[in-house]
């Protein structure tokens, strides 16, 4: 399933540019912009799908570094301070990535 599917494009590419510069991606405010917080849970869990690019059902640390070109290839890399600061937002069981669950519960946040 690709993204645009799932969220409208021109969203996504606002969302992209607003968050060019390294260091300026703020996961809450990405997600708010590209449409994801206001979908339903089982939409939100099918985006995970599309980002869990190895299918082990969980983002690792390495996925994370990528996510935004998960969004569109036109996507930047996250810094390495931005995929820390990412996944210690997300990881709230502590074992260093990202299950379906805990993606879906910091886009609601």
């Amino acid at each position: 399933m690709a993204m645009q599917e799932l969220l409208k494009d021109e969203d996504i590419k606002k969302a992209l540019g607003a968050f060019q510069a390294p260091d300026s991606f703020d996961h809450k405010k990405f997600f708010e912009m590209v449409g994801l917080k206001a979908m339903s849970a089982e939409n939100v869990k099918k985006v995970f799908k599309v980002l869990d690019v190895d299918a082990s059902g969980f983002i690792e640390e390495e996925e994370l570094k990528f996510v935004l070109k998960g969004f569109s290839k036109d996507g930047r890399d996250l810094t390495d301070q931005e995929t820390k600061a990412f996944l210690a937002a997300a990881d709230k069981d502590g074992d260093g990535k990202i299950g379906i669950d805990e993606f879906e519960a910091i886009v609601h946040e």
